[in-house]
């Protein structure tokens, strides 16, 4: 799920996945659904950062991301895209080709998270909430959907958000945090929660830099269905 390591335009700075992935046929209330708000710590450079999943309002998301870190999918992961100039945008990671450290760090960012129960890739649904709606709307950008109004979760400096590819429904394993305010990628991309400690450590990743270890700490009650 490679992107553009220039950030001169939107569409240039746009975290980016895999051009073929598609969640062709996904169901949201196939996939794992987080209850409530989680609590995570990820450790980085040694040092914890601790991070807030909403699953209030992002349930299928936040869902897939405390699924793959309770089954130790990102222990180990590189965040193979870093990007602060020319100004501060992303730090990303999550492709789990990068465990192997042999794999090629130019095809880094085009890999997604494979189900073993399927061996087929996992995609999710881009799922955001409208602020003052009271569920999310799936599969749709607000610009597609015709919503004008903010999103519940917004892109806020420490945001944690799915990075995907031009097809809405191509989500999978990578996220990225937002090392700023980028209110420009708000309705078009998937926050699921936020940095609440240890942003100055996010503020020092540097490409290459691997998640040493990652737990669930509370939280973290996950269901399948509607």
């Amino acid at each position: 799920m490679g992107c553009s390591s220039q950030v001169t335009t939107q569409a240039s700075a746009s975290p980016t996945g895999t051009p073929t992935a598609i969640a062709a046929g996904t169901q949201a209330t196939t996939l794992p659904k987080l209850e409530g708000k989680a609590t995570v710590e990820m450790v980085v450079k040694g040092e914890p950062i601790a991070l807030e999943i909403d699953g209030t309002n992002a349930p299928v998301t936040a869902g897939n991301f405390i699924d793959l870190a309770q089954k130790g999918i990102y222990t180990g992961l590189v965040f193979h895209r870093v990007v602060r100039e020319p100004q501060p945008f992303v730090v990303q990671g999550g492709d789990p080709q990068s465990k192997d450290t042999n794999f090629p760090s130019e095809r880094l960012g085009t890999g997604s998270f494979i189900d073993p129960a399927t061996s087929k890739p996992r995609y999710i649904p881009l799922e955001i909430k409208p602020q003052g709606a009271d569920k999310p709307i799936y599969s749709q950008t607000f610009a597609t959907a015709g919503i004008t109004v903010k999103p519940k979760l917004r892109h806020t400096r420490g945001a944690l958000a799915m990075a995907r590819s031009s097809l809405p429904d191509s989500a999978s394993s990578q996220f990225y945090v937002a090392l700023t305010d980028l209110s420009f990628l708000d309705g078009d991309y998937a926050v699921f929660g936020y940095v609440t400690k240890g942003m100055e450590t996010v503020d020092k990743i540097q490409q290459g830099d691997r998640i040493e270890s990652i737990k669930v700490i509370s939280g973290g009650n996950l269901k399948k269905g509607a």
